[in-house]
C-alpha cells in the first residue's frame, strides 16, 4: 500500500520517489554534451599550464593529454557513454579519463571549479557561433550586394504604411538590407570583443592558491586575456544574453524581410517568384505555391526573442557568485543559435535565386500618384513656390486626376496651369518613374547611380 500511494504521489515517471525526481532536475548531460570539445579543448590547455608551473608533472600532464584525445574520438565515433548519474559533461569526461589513464585524471582539477570550468566552455562555445553568425551574414549582405547590382535600375513602389509613397529601385531596397545586417554584424563583432576573457582559474569563485599562470590559459584557448575579477568570472553570462540580444534583433530584419517576401510573392502583388526550393504546394490546391520558408524563417525571431526573455528572466535575481539556476543557460542559447543559423541560411537561398518580375514592380512603381512629391518638388524649384504652397497645388492636381481617373502625367498642360500658371511643359520630365528615380541623387538617395556608389563602398568592407 505504502508503494502505491509513493507512486501515485511522484508520478509513473518518477516511480521510484524523490531520489529520481533529483536527478531528473539536477542533470544537464542530455544537453551540455554539446559542449564537449570545449570542455576537452579546455582541460587540454589547464593540463599543459599545470605542467609547466610545476603543479603537476609532466608525465601525467601526457596521460591526461593522451587520455582527453582518446575521449574526444570516443565521443566524435559514437561510443562515448554517457550517464545521467555523472551529472554534466565535465563529471562525464572526468569518470571516463579515470578509467583510462587512473590516478593521474584527479590530478586535472587542480585549481579548477566546474563553476569555471563550464563558464569557460559555455564562452568557448559561445564565441564559435559568433563566428559562424558573421561569417553567415557576410555571404547573406554579398547575395544583396549582387541583387543589387542586377537590378539598380528596376523601379518599385516604396512603401509608407504599406501604402505607395515614392518611386525607388529594387536596388535600393536591397542595399537597406544591406545596411541592416551589417549592423547586425557589427553587434556580433562587439559581442566577440567584450567576451575576449578566460575566465579560467577563477575557480569556484574565488581564484585559487596554486601558482597558476591564467595569461598562459588564455592564450592557448584564444583570448586575449584573463577576467579580471574571479567572482564574476564564474556569475557572468552576458556574452550568451549579448548573443540571444543581437539574434533577436537579427531576427527582427529577417522576420521584417520575410513579410515582405510573403507580402511581394502574392499575386495581388506579384513583384517576386520564389523558386520551388523554397516553396510548398496546398494539399487539396494545386494552383497554390506557398511561401513556407520565408513564413517559417518569420516564426523563428518568436524562438529567438522567447530565448532572449527566457535567460534574462533567470538571470534577473541571482547573488553573486554561481547559483545552480545558471545550468538553464544553455538550452536557449543552443537553439536560439540553431534557429538563427538555419534561418540565415534560409534567407540568403531564397534571395540568392528569387525571380524578379520586373514589369509588376514598375507598374505598381507608377500606381497611387507616387511621383506626387516630384511635381511639389519641381514647383519649388522651378516656380519658387513655398513647400507648403506646393503641397497644396500637387493635392489639387492629385484630386484632378483622381477624378478623371488617370496618372499625374495625363493631365493636359491646359488644367496643369489653371491650377497654377507657372507649370510649364518641362513638368512632364519629371512625371514618369524613372525620372523620379534618377532625380533622387542626394547622399543614401535612390538613383541608380547613388545605388551603385553603395554596392561599391560595401564591396569594399566584405
Amino acid at each position: 500500500m505504502t508503494g502505491k500511494t509513493s507512486n501515485q504521489m511522484w508520478g509513473g515517471r518518477f516511480a521510484s520517489g524523490p531520489d529520481a525526481i533529483m536527478e531528473e532536475i539536477n542533470a544537464s548531460i542530455d544537453f551540455d554534451r554539446k559542449l564537449y570539445a570545449q570542455d576537452i579543448q579546455g582541460s587540454l590547455a589547464h593540463a599543459d599550464m599545470l605542467a609547466d608551473t610545476g603543479i603537476i608533472s609532466a608525465e601525467d600532464r601526457d596521460k591526461i593529454s593522451a587520455g582527453l584525445n582518446t575521449i574526444s574520438s570516443e565521443i566524435e565515433a559514437g561510443t562515448f557513454v554517457f550517464s545521467r548519474q555523472l551529472e554534466d559533461i565535465h563529471m562525464n569526461i572526468e569518470a571516463r579519463l579515470a578509467e583510462i589513464v587512473g590516478p593521474a585524471a584527479g590530478r586535472l582539477h587542480t585549481a579548477r571549479s566546474r563553476n569555471d570550468q563550464v563558464a569557460l566552455d559555455f564562452r568557448l562555445w559561445v564565441r564559435s557561433e559568433l563566428e559562424k553568425t558573421q561569417h553567415a551574414l557576410t555571404a547573406l549582405m554579398t547575395v544583396f550586394l549582387d541583387r543589387a547590382e542586377e537590378h539598380a535600375t528596376t523601379t518599385m513602389p516604396g512603401f509608407t504604411h504599406l501604402q505607395t509613397a515614392q518611386p525607388v529601385t529594387f536596388g535600393h531596397h536591397c542595399m537597406a538590407y544591406v545596411e541592416m545586417f551589417a549592423r547586425d554584424r557589427s553587434r556580433v563583432r562587439d559581442a566577440l570583443v567584450r567576451l575576449d576573457e578566460c575566465p579560467l582559474g577563477a575557480a569556484a569563485l574565488a581564484g585559487t592558491g596554486f601558482p597558476i599562470d591564467r595569461q598562459q590559459t588564455a592564450t592557448a584557448l584564444g583570448f586575449s586575456t584573463p577576467t579580471r575579477n574571479s567572482l564574476d568570472s564564474v556569475s557572468d553570462r552576458d556574452f550568451a544574453l549579448e548573443f540571444l540580444g543581437l539574434a533577436s534583433i537579427c531576427g527582427t530584419h529577417l522576420s521584417r524581410l520575410a513579410e515582405e517576401i510573403v507580402i511581394w510573392s502574392t499575386p495581388q502583388f506579384g513583384f517576386v517568384r520564389l523558386s520551388d526550393s523554397f516553396s510548398t504546394g496546398s494539399s487539396i490546391m494545386p494552383q497554390k505555391k506557398n511561401p513556407d520558408a520565408a513564413e517559417l524563417v518569420r516564426a523563428k525571431t518568436g524562438r529567438l526573442n522567447g530565448a532572449l526573455i527566457g535567460l534574462l528572466t533567470v538571470m534577473k535575481g541571482l547573488p553573486l557568485s554561481y547559483s545552480k539556476d545558471m545550468q538553464e543557460d544553455k538550452e536557449q542559447v543552443f537553439d536560439a543559435a540553431k534557429s538563427l543559423e538555419l534561418a540565415i541560411a534560409a534567407m540568403t537561398g531564397m534571395i540568392g535565386d528569387m525571380h524578379i518580375l520586373k514589369d509588376g514592380m514598375k507598374a505598381a512603381a507608377g500606381s497611387g500618384y507616387s511621383t506626387a512629391t516630384d511635381l511639389a518638388d519641381w514647383l519649388v524649384r522651378e516656380a519658387g513656390l513655398p513647400f507648403r504652397d506646393a503641397h497644396h497645388a500637387t493635392g489639387t492636381a492629385v484630386a484632378l486626376a483622381e477624378e478623371r481617373q488617370c496618372e499625374l502625367a495625363e493631365l493636359p498642360l491646359a488644367d496643369l496651369q489653371k491650377i497654377n500658371p507657372a507649370i510649364t511643359q518641362d513638368i512632364y520630365s519629371v512625371l514618369t518613374v524613372e525620372a523620379s528615380v534618377a532625380s533622387r541623387t542626394s547622399f543614401g538617395g535612390t538613383s541608380p547611380v547613388r545605388v551603385r556608389e553603395q554596392i561599391a563602398w560595401w564591396r569594399t568592407r566584405l
